[in-house]
C-alpha cells in the first residue's frame, strides 16, 4: 500500500498541480493522496470525479496537520519517504523501498519544513535541479513498482481509453 501526503496546498497557486498529483499517484499506483495546507474540497472532488469514472479504488482526503499524518502512518508502520531534490539518489535508494510494502510518501509545494526531513525515514531524490513534485512521484511510482503500474486494470471503469496510433477512441460503460 503506498499513500501520498501532498504538503502545503496553496488556493489560488497549486489547484492544478495539486490535482495532476492526485492524478498521476492514482494512474502510477497509489491508493490515495492526502492533502494538507488549504482545505481545497474542488481538488477532492476532482480526484473522486475521476475515479468514480475511470475506474479503481483510489481515495483523496484532506487532513489539516501533515504531522499527525506523517506520526499517524509511522505507528501503522508504513515507512516515510520524502521526495526532495536534496535527498539520496532513486536509484540507490530503490531496492530499500521496494522491501517495504506499507509507505507514505510525501511531496511538497511550498518550502518543506526541516522537520519533515526528520521525521521521514528516506529522503530521496530523483535528481539534483530543481524539478517538479509531479515528475518526482512519477519516477518513484514508476521505479517502485518495475513499471508494472503501466498495465494495471481500473476495476468498475465507466470509461476507458481504446489506444490507437491517430485519433481518440473512449470506450464507454
Amino acid at each position: 500500500m503506498l499513500v501520498v501526503l501532498r504538503l502545503g496546498h496553496r488556493l489560488g497557486r497549486d489547484e492544478r498541480i495539486s490535482t495532476h498529483c492526485g492524478l498521476v499517484a492514482r494512474a502510477l499506483g497509489a491508493s490515495s493522496i492526502i492533502y494538507s495546507g488549504d482545505h481545497d474540497s474542488g481538488i477532492i472532488e476532482s480526484i473522486k470525479k475521476t475515479a468514480e469514472s475511470w475506474g479503481g479504488k483510489f481515495k483523496a482526503e484532506y487532513n489539516e496537520s501533515w504531522r499527525q499524518v506523517i506520526k499517524s502512518y509511522k505507528k501503522r508502520g508504513f515507512a516515510i519517504a520524502h521526495l526532495s531534490m536534496y535527498g539520496l539518489p532513486l536509484q540507490k535508494k530503490i531496492s530499500a523501498l521496494r522491501r517495504k510494502k506499507k509507505m507514505l510518501v510525501i511531496i511538497g509545494s511550498e518550502k518543506v519544513p526541516p522537520e519533515v526531513y526528520d521525521l521521514a525515514d528516506f529522503n530521496i531524490s530523483v535528481t539534483q535541479q530543481p524539478h517538479s513534485e509531479v515528475a518526482a512521484l512519477a519516477l518513484l511510482l514508476h521505479e517502485y513498482f518495475r513499471g508494472k503500474e503501466l498495465k494495471k486494470q481500473f476495476s468498475k471503469a465507466k470509461l476507458k481509453i481504446i489506444p490507437q496510433e491517430r485519433g481518440k477512441k473512449v470506450e464507454k460503460d
